[in-house]
């Protein structure tokens, strides 16, 4: 299967300001996965922002890193009023599911017990898979967003154990910086990762440090990659 590249408009978990200037560069470097977190916009502005990613052409996605339910709920309402494609995060499950349900938005929560901002994955490796398991059994949940890489775990033993327990995609979010972690995360089984800061802060192995540059790399490290599902 194809890995998707999930451009995040985002630093330090937090969307940035002005993001609709870096769109372009999106666009030119065939980007058609991106997304931002609850955090840094208002109402408005998502709304805004899901509208000019969606004429791009790509899939739009919100990720939620809030962990209290109130927050969680109100991002998921969000996600939903401003039509984006996939809610990514949170740890409320019950919660928000009725807020999606009919919706057509794809919903990808946090399995393993996630703290703090930046959020953090705890647990040990059964109790991620066993937290895996429970949520991708659920009517209405379409995958999950794995945060591997703010683990302790090893990451190629974490994304593989998950994705080979569950038969819905997993994307790997969090501190990707380079080809070494993408190339790992693709071989045990991921369907996709997000980058933000990385590309953002010119920290991606590239050409340059422009963001241009930077997607440019991304898209030429996933160019033609295809694994067994």
């Amino acid at each position: 299967m194809a890995l998707d590249f999930i451009f995040m408009l985002t630093r330090n978990d937090r969307t940035v300001a002005d993001p609709l200037q870096y769109l372009p560069a999106a666009r030119d470097a065939g980007v058609r996965h991106i997304g931002f977190k609850n955090i840094g916009l208002t109402g408005a502005e998502l709304v805004t922002l899901n509208q000019a990613i969606k004429a791009l052409g790509a899939t739009s996605y919100l990720e939620v890193v809030s962990l209290d339910q109130a927050s969680e709920m109100a991002s998921a309402q969000a996600a939903v009023k401003a039509g984006v494609d996939c809610f990514l995060g949170g740890v409320h499950v019950d919660a928000v599911l009725p807020v999606l349900a009919g919706s057509g938005v794809r919903y990808f929560p946090f399995p393993g017990r996630v703290t703090g901002h930046p959020s953090v994955l705890e647990g040990s490796l059964v109790e991620i898979v066993a937290s895996a398991e429970k949520l991708a059994a659920r009517d209405g949940v379409h995958g999950l967003d794995l945060l591997a890489y703010r683990s302790s775990l090893p990451v190629p033993e974490l994304v593989q154990a998950v994705c080979t327990r569950i038969n819905k995609p997993v994307i790997v979010a969090g501190s990707i910086t380079g080809p070494q972690q993408i190339s790992a995360i693709a071989k045990a089984g991921a369907a996709g990762f997000t980058i933000g800061s990385a590309v953002l802060e010119g920290r991606f192995p590239a050409a340059s440090t422009d963001v241009a540059s930077q997607l440019n790399a991304v898209m030429a490290t996933i160019s033609g990659w295809h694994f067994s599902a």
